[in-house]
């Protein structure tokens, strides 16, 4: 029997691309473990699935501002490096596919130093620090946007990103039944990604007294992000997060309002969802959803509002200019390459496997 490991952690994007594969690697007859951190998030989504042995290392966070644990994590790495380096030598996988996030770094060294081959995947348009230090000891990295492949050099490969086949089994009468809408306006979903998104919540509210004239809000607020005052608001449903229930949320919904990160963007072009991307901005990050943001409006499939410029009125201006041109961006999504790479990371593995 083949044998796989997994990583990356850190929030949800690092973890869905493995959910996509797990299907295919559970009828391919893989035994399959998985290496994250001790409370991640990746934990708790990687727990609840069937077939999959959890295993877990101390990691640090690399960052790239001052803070006092800059001075301790490069400890934890330390020791995750040599608790990920023994499971390798345990387990002696045939394969790592490492998806970032601090916690892929150990696992990676480790899975090297044991001379076990690794696919990285990088979701972003330029790839985060945990995959710049993984592809010195990768085999392959599949990456999801093709300037990211061109800017890897001759160990990338544009792939497109993994998605969950489930994606793509929602009904539009399931979501508008759970959110209570009657179907006779178009529907606005706004996700603002695993940990919520304040600003856009707050415009977007700010908002609602207009765009409830014109469009139902299905609204993903985020984890302790409910507006318990506007519950009982006709038009307007929310919930802090949607796991089994999301296709049938996203088959329900005609217009998209979201932060930019790239699997996000990837399975709504695979919808074909118009889609309006407020990107988390630069000052709190290093900028890659803007550069994620700004490739797909270049392409043509979505329009773009950035934070600083957004208020309740840019907000409401850009959602009526995004319904305009739904016919335009949703042309433009059936002429792109496809986002599904599912199928294109699965044969690395296989290429590179021992």
């Amino acid at each position: 029997m083949k044998r796989i490991v997994l990583t990356g952690g850190g929030t949800a994007g690092h973890v869905t691309p493995h959910l996509a594969i797990l299907p295919h690697l559970r009828e391919q007859g893989y035994e399959i473990h998985y290496i994250g951190t001790e409370d991640g998030i990746e934990r708790r989504m990687m727990e609840k699935e069937e077939n999959v042995t959890y295993h877990a290392v101390k990691s640090g966070k690399l960052r790239r501002y001052f803070d006092w644990k800059n001075f301790t994590d490069p400890f934890r790495v330390i020791i995750g490096c040599f608790q990920a380096t023994r499971l390798m030598g345990k387990l002696r996988p045939d394969v790592c596919f490492s998806k970032g996030g601090f916690v892929s770094v150990p696992v990676v060294i480790g899975a090297w130093l044991h001379r076990v081959p690794v696919l990285c995947h990088e979701s972003d348009l330029t790839p985060g620090l945990a995959n710049k230090i993984c592809a010195k000891f990768a085999r392959k990295i599949a990456t999801t946007f093709p300037e990211c492949a061109k800017a890897l050099g001759e160990k990338a490969v544009f792939t497109g990103t993994p998605m969950r086949p489930a994606l793509f089994s929602g009904s539009r009468e399931k979501g508008l039944a759970l959110c209570g809408f009657s179907g006779q306006k178009p529907v606005l979903m706004m996700m603002g990604g695993s940990l919520g998104a304040q600003s856009v919540n707050q415009a977007l509210r700010a908002a609602l007294p207009r765009l409830l004239e014109k469009l139902d809000v299905l609204h993903i607020t985020g984890k302790g992000n409910l507006d318990e005052s506007l519950r009982a608001l006709p038009g307007y449903t929310q919930f802090e997060f949607l796991s089994d229930d999301l296709p049938d949320a996203l088959a329900c919904a005609d217009f998209v309002l979201s932060r930019a990160g790239s699997n996000a963007l990837c399975e709504f072009q695979a919808l074909m969802k118009p889609m309006l991307l407020v990107p988390y901005p630069k000052g709190a990050s290093r900028g890659d959803q803007i550069l994620n943001a700004e490739s797909f409006r270049a392409r043509g499939l979505c329009h773009v509002l950035l934070q600083e410029n957004m208020t309740a009125d840019t907000l409401y201006d850009a959602l009526m200019k995004l319904m305009d041109e739904k016919d335009t961006l949703i042309a433009n999504m059936r002429k792109a390459p496809p986002a599904d790479g599912t199928a294109a990371v699965l044969k690395l593995i296989h290429e590179i496997e021992k």
